[in-house]
């Protein structure tokens, strides 16, 4: 049921951020900053917050992957997203988005909407809701949760996918990555993960980890999703509550190899 190759591409990957330390750009906001970055440091990679309109040109440069979060956004973030982006476009730098919250206010779809438009996004990651919120009018989201499943995303996906030329990555219960007829589905996770703030956001930056060492962003996306699901599991062993879950979330982070996620990524093509 499981693809044993890519599940060992995954390892691959993993054991190459660990050597490389790919340098990671964020412009994410403020409720999981921190956080974010502890995880990309524990996953191998260097992570960077920088959203001064003044220096994210130059900080993008210097990166291998960056990531923007709309998480708690002004207009002023989005113009430095949009100045972030096109740099890293210059410099053939992958870029995901995370559409926080798109469809629950007009800020929100209107800038998520805005920075796919100007911007060429490699991957875009977020919840059903969010993903619908873009492929249609209509789509409400409560807060930042979903209200559709991935399965009711799921041809919506597919079809923005196509039409937005970009890989897209709904999470949920069950991952989904698709770009150009590739469907992967990603198995790996646990329900205490839906009970952590910034869940989602950290999934999102591991990706950028996975981009900065993966041409390929289908593979990238899938192979992130399933060491982060994996890292839930592992620390779901030792934590049965939200705040140790949290801090053994790091941890499983940073303990998994590349062995470890070959063996245990459960990634469906």
């Amino acid at each position: 049921m499981y693809d044993q190759t890519l599940a060992k591409r995954a390892g691959q990957d993993l054991n190459r951020i660990r050597d490389t330390k790919p340098l990671v750009h964020n412009i994410t906001n403020f409720v999981v900053m921190n956080y974010t970055a502890n995880a990309l440091l524990a996953c191998g990679a260097s992570p960077v917050m920088a959203h001064a309109r003044e220096e994210v040109e130059e900080m993008t440069s210097l990166a291998g992957a960056l990531v923007l979060n709309i998480g708690t956004l002004t207009p002023y973030w989005v113009d430095s997203m949009v100045k972030a982006g096109k740099r890293a476009n210059e410099k053939g730098i992958p870029i995901i988005l995370d559409p926080v919250g798109s469809g629950a206010t007009r800020l929100r779809t209107d800038s998520a909407k805005r920075l796919i438009q100007e911007v060429e996004i490699t991957v875009v990651r977020g919840n059903a809701s969010e993903v619908l919120s873009l492929a249609q009018e209509g789509s409400k989201t409560k807060g930042v949760d979903s209200l559709h499943s991935v399965d009711e995303a799921a041809d919506a996906a597919i079809s923005l996918s196509r039409e937005l030329d970009t890989t897209l990555v709904i999470t949920g219960e069950v991952d989904l990555v698709t770009y150009g007829g590739r469907i992967y589905m990603v198995h790996n996770g646990h329900e205490l993960m839906g009970y952590v703030t910034g869940t989602g956001c950290t999934a999102t930056v591991i990706i950028g980890a996975f981009l900065a060492v993966d041409e390929d962003p289908v593979q990238a996306s899938a192979a992130a999703l399933a060491y982060f699901g994996l890292a839930g599991e592992k620390a779901a062993e030792s934590a049965k509550a939200p705040g140790t879950f949290q801090i053994a979330m790091l941890d499983a982070l940073y303990t998994i190899d590349g062995k470890g996620l070959e063996e245990g990524a459960r990634i469906q093509a």
